[in-house]
């Protein structure tokens, strides 16, 4: 069995991405990680080179910077890079995801498990959304639970954008990938990085979703979907916690609901009533 690892990266350490230790984190798993870096303002290029690991193979791109259509030009940055691996699964993490090291043999063993199974084409997992500080994870109907992030190599699929996979096994209609679960996390630490990274990835992220750059303020949130972080963090991310991650996040408790979080906040009272999940799903459990 061979393991393709793959991501897309562009001025990851200007916006504040743990991208090393998302990679570093990958490599314990994939016989090959493909990287696509864009052309970027700051030295994610020469950050990703100083890993000095022959399995990493690097693709320099050049982003469409008149593709403005939610976010398309991530799901062709990261169809490039899948499109450059070799193995039979292809591992996909983004830049701020990492995998916990102690999950390293259940991923392997899932990947071998199903390997013979063509009606699995791909392994999800389950989430951590941390947010605004590395004991607080943000749990309600709003963070999806559970996300696909290994793909079958061998069969026809292409991202609509950067989050989920379309499968083609028909020439004008797709649908999402049938999967097994993988029965371990993703650790997320997008919303955990310094107020000031987070502004400048608004600002920079802005023009490809057709909007003006959104103002960035950690405190605006519903307090009640935050809990305490119960496990512990992989040993690979524990130094940019310490160096990178927000120290100041306290929940502005005049905040004002949205009509989003309020559609939630009742979606998640069904949820306990009913023991019933309701979070969209974008793949197909068959296993």
């Amino acid at each position: 069995m061979k393991v393709s690892g793959f991501t897309f990266l562009r001025n990851g350490t200007m916006l504040g991405y743990p991208y090393l230790e998302s990679l570093r984190s990958l490599l314990q798993v994939c016989d090959e990680v493909v990287v696509a870096i864009g052309q970027s303002e700051d030295d994610t290029l020469e950050q990703v080179r100083s890993l000095n690991d022959p399995r990493i193979r690097i693709i320099e791109t050049e982003w469409n910077e008149g593709m403005a259509q939610r976010g398309f030009v991530y799901a062709q940055q990261k169809m490039i890079a899948q499109f450059n691996c070799t193995g039979d699964w292809a591992f996909y993490l983004e830049g701020d995801e990492v995998i916990h090291e102690d999950d390293v043999p259940k991923i392997r063993a899932v990947l071998e498990q199903y390997l013979n199974h063509p009606e699995v084409e791909g392994i999800a997992f389950d989430y951590h959304h941390f947010y605004g500080a590395p004991n607080l994870v943000a749990k309600s109907p709003a963070w999806y639970r559970q996300e696909l992030r290994v793909i079958r190599n061998t069969i026809r699929t292409f991202a609509p954008d950067g989050l989920f996979w379309v499968v083609m096994d028909k020439n004008k209609k797709g649908r999402y990938p049938k999967a097994a679960l993988a029965h371990c996390p993703i650790y997320h630490y997008g919303h955990v990085r310094s107020s000031e990274k987070m502004q400048e990835k608004h600002r920079q992220v802005a023009k490809y979703w057709s909007h003006a750059p959104l103002p960035h303020d950690y405190s605006q949130v519903d307090a009640k979907i935050l809990q305490p972080f119960q496990g512990t963090h992989p040993q690979v991310v524990q130094p940019w916690l310490a160096a990178m991650a927000e120290t100041q996040f306290v929940a502005d408790p005049n905040y004002c609901l949205s009509k989003r979080e309020r559609r939630h906040r009742i979606l998640a009272k069904i949820e306990s009533l009913l023991g019933v999940e309701l979070t969209k799903k974008h793949f197909i459990k068959v296993i």
